[in-house]
């Protein structure tokens, strides 16, 4: 809705000025455990947030659309949302189980059902589409294995992470 009261009819929306540093503002995070809450610590001292790179495109009119680029191995914790989800790989690839997705595949995510993969040997862009403005993430990962894992992952990605290009629509794995 806009500001009217008014249902958006039209709207434009440019990458170039959703700012990665301004974070999901729409993203609710839910109380982590107390597991989850010591990885996400030792994970941030570690420096997970050089492997990754999230913008809200857009947000309204019952929708919010999200760009996702996360680096080669990064850990995502298995987690859910409160609300359905669309996935569209524009570069890179994603492994999920035994299955690896590649630029032009994606994958659908339903409300409350627990997820995660795995960014490929180049990393992963990502478009992340829902259809609400506002949802929540439920960080799942209650497992102190993950964590302990997460957290080599991201000691021995740094160096690597500095350099890594985007994958990028145009270089299609």
């Amino acid at each position: 809705m806009t500001d009217n009261n008014k249902p958006l009819r039209f709207a434009t929306f440019r990458h170039a000025d959703a700012d990665p540093a301004a974070g999901i503002p729409i993203m609710e995070m839910t109380p982590l455990s107390d597991v989850a809450m010591e990885g996400a610590m030792q994970l941030t001292a570690a420096g997970v947030e050089s492997g990754h790179e999230n913008r809200l495109l857009f947000s309204g009119g019952g929708f919010s659309l999200l760009y996702a680029w996360f680096k080669s191995g990064y850990p995502l914790p298995r987690h859910t949302h409160n609300c359905d989800c669309l996935y569209y790989i524009t570069g890179g690839s994603v492994l999920m189980g035994n299955d690896e997705l590649h630029a032009g595949d994606g994958f659908f995510v339903g409300e409350d059902v627990p997820y995660t993969y795995v960014a490929g040997a180049r990393g992963v862009e990502i478009l992340e589409f829902r259809a609400s403005e506002r949802f929540d993430i439920k960080v799942l990962a209650d497992n102190p294995q993950f964590w302990a894992r997460a957290l080599q992952t991201v000691a021995d990605k740094q160096t690597t992470w500095a350099d890594e290009p985007r994958p990028g629509a145009n270089n299609q794995e």
